[in-house]
């Protein structure tokens, strides 16, 4: 899969590797939430499709367990407060700052 697949669709979707404390269970689910709803172009299923959707958005939320609790590195971790820095930063750049 090439990095230009995901690209900009998934910009809500943070990075949970190598944080410390490492991501929380909120966190996987909520990545978990927002990737299911931009593949299946919904944010709220049908009754018909609340069943796969939910069951979805589990198997991608254990992927992502497994997926991080394998991960290795040698990089020090990152810090939450000067990542949402960092992406406060950006984002003024990019949209033009608020106040």
């Amino acid at each position: 899969m090439g990095a230009g697949i995901l690209g900009p669709m998934c910009r809500s979707i943070r990075v949970l590797h190598n944080f410390e404390p490492p991501a929380t269970e909120d966190e996987i689910e909520a990545a978990a939430l927002q990737y299911v709803r931009k593949i299946s172009g919904t944010t709220n299923p049908s009754a018909a499709n609340a069943e796969a959707f939910d069951a979805a958005v589990e198997a991608v939320a254990a992927a992502t367990r497994t997926l991080l609790e394998s991960l290795v590195t040698k990089a020090p971790a990152r810090d939450r407060e000067v990542e949402a820095a960092k992406a406060k930063a950006r984002a003024a750049e990019r949209y033009g700052s608020a106040g």
